[in-house]
């Protein structure tokens, strides 16, 4: 230790990030199984080349991270002596909580995802990487969760922070679908593509960076700092996931597409649903920089599709139809998300208002035609005093596979739009899909991960009463909790006096 003292860093980190021996009184595959590592037709060799770019010493990350703590918590401090919470929009509010909810005990996960890592990878620098990733995980699972429950007494929807995870809301199951696949079920070969390269690399830059410009647009600074300061971990730990892919492309191309295929679809699903409703109404319109279209291509279409085709991979093969799903996927949600509000906990602002509808037909031209009629209906209830006729009475479909509605639309050939119910049947079981790339992953995977749906749990009698009220119930959500839009007139007041387009019955359900 006294002379490594001595030595330039150059001179003696090299040697002791990847320390590794053969073991002699035990065989490798004792310490290293083969479900837990998945190296497959990769040769056992061949991972001693395994490289990562973003190098560091433990001393160095101990400095770094108290830096980062030191100034979150300065700024965190400096604002509770302010008005600053009190001041933000109610639509950017819920933005907040759909993060902090659906991200906080995620982290959690990604601990144990990053030491099974450490644990399993198959190269001594590998898991000295992973073992600093395990450790910004539970830093992100601790600031995350302390920053959402400052505001409990406030809201008491921030409680849900941490929460979420523990009920049977279908949000998070649907997020465990994803989650559970990515970091708790694969192998460690799998996972360093699934979680740190296609997951980290990718999705975050939309959720930590992009989406900490639209706090700072709306005055959120505590949320925008806390954000930017986990993601500058995300960029170090994430670089396991280069040298791992490019070790599996070398000997099992085939293997490397289908885990960028199948983790990718999975990520942008969830991510239409938790991060596009939030920039595109949410969001308030003099604060929004960019749509989410246009989010997604700058942060992950150009650099995604690069970083793949550098490694001799390709398009995944429903690329066509993920492209134009940019243009529909999240506004499907969003209209599902406002419909079923009180199974939320955070207030869907609907976001249509005539400058709002403006602002959306710029950015995606086909808004209007697919759901301007939709809201319409909509306004004139509210309008109308009937509230109760905007809230549900009946069960959507859920996917099987990612867990979401099944609220995507297509055209046809008779250039009607329709969305559409993809069923297969399965070991006696009949199974519905929001889209052919959801059924054909779930049955390529169809004996790993798969979580029952709510819909499932309905049909098979765990959920009483079966009613709305049983449902709510069943999801952990009590009055004080159930979400409801936060200001009915700021979007209904340009529609008051004109013709009425049409209503509906109610349902019986009471408006909050």
């Amino acid at each position: 230790m006294t002379i490594m003292t001595l030595l330039k860093r150059e001179e003696w980190q090299q040697f002791v990030r990847d320390v590794d021996w053969a073991p002699s009184y035990v065989d490798e595959e004792a310490i290293y199984p083969e479900w837990h590592c998945g190296t497959g037709k990769v040769p056992r060799e061949a991972w001693a080349k395994w490289e990562e770019s973003y190098k560091v010493t433990y001393p160095e990350y101990v400095v770094g991270q108290r830096e980062k703590e030191a100034s979150a918590y300065a700024v965190k401090a400096a604002l509770q002596r302010s008005d600053n919470f009190d001041n933000l929009d109610e639509g950017w509010k819920s933005a907040t909580k759909m993060h902090f909810g659906g991200v906080a005990l995620v982290e959690s996960a990604a601990i144990l995802g990053e030491l099974k890592m450490a644990r399993f990878g198959l190269n001594g620098a590998w898991r000295n990487m992973a073992a600093f990733g395990a450790l910004d995980e539970l830093r992100h699972s601790q600031v995350t969760t302390f920053f959402g429950h400052e505001f409990i007494a406030k809201d008491p929807q921030y409680d849900w922070t941490q929460k979420t995870f523990h009920t049977n809301n279908w949000v998070p199951i649907a997020a465990r679908m994803l989650f559970d696949s990515i970091m708790i079920s694969p192998n460690v070969v799998d996972m360093a593509i699934e979680l740190p390269f296609t997951f980290e690399t990718g999705f975050t830059n939309l959720q930590f960076i992009a989406l900490s410009a639209d706090a700072l647009e709306s005055g959120d600074v505590n949320f925008a700092n806390m954000i930017s300061s986990i993601q500058t971990d995300e960029a170090r730990h994430s670089q396991q996931g280069g040298p791992t892919l490019e070790i599996l492309v070398e000997h099992d191309p085939v293997r490397a597409q289908w885990v960028i295929d199948k983790s990718f679809w999975g990520s942008a699903r969830l991510f239409s649903a938790l991060t596009g409703p939030a920039m595109d109404y949410y969001t308030p319109l003099e604060h929004r920089r960019q749509s989410y279209r246009e989010f997604m291509e700058e942060w992950i279409v150009d650099q995604f599709i690069r970083t793949i085709e550098d490694y001799g991979l390709k398009k995944p093969w429903y690329w066509d139809e993920f492209m134009n799903g940019l243009d529909t996927w999240h506004h499907g949600l969003h209209m599902g998300l406002w419909y079923w509000r009180p199974t939320l906990w955070w207030r869907p602002k609907a976001g249509v208002s005539k400058d709002e509808r403006a602002w959306l037909t710029e950015k995606y031209p086909t808004w209007e035609k697919l759901y301007g009629d939709k809201w319409d209906v909509m306004i004139d209830n509210v309008n109308a005093d009937n509230v109760e006729a905007t809230l549900p009475e009946t069960l959507p479909w859920l996917c099987s596979n990612c867990n979401l509605p099944c609220s995507i639309v297509t055209q046809s050939r008779s250039g009607i739009w329709r969305a559409r119910d993809w069923e297969l049947e399965y070991d006696g079981r009949k199974y519905h899909f929001c889209t052919n790339a959801c059924r054909q992953i779930f049955w390529k995977d169809r004996d790993t991960v798969n979580h029952e749906t709510l819909i499932d749990r309905f049909l098979a009698g765990q959920i009483q009463p079966m009613d709305v009220a049983g449902i709510l119930g069943y999801m952990g959500l009590t009055p004080e909790v159930m979400g409801d839009d936060p200001d009915y007139e700021a979007w209904t007041r340009d529609y008051v006096g004109r013709p009425v387009s049409g209503l509906v019955t109610p349902t019986g359900v009471t408006a909050r």
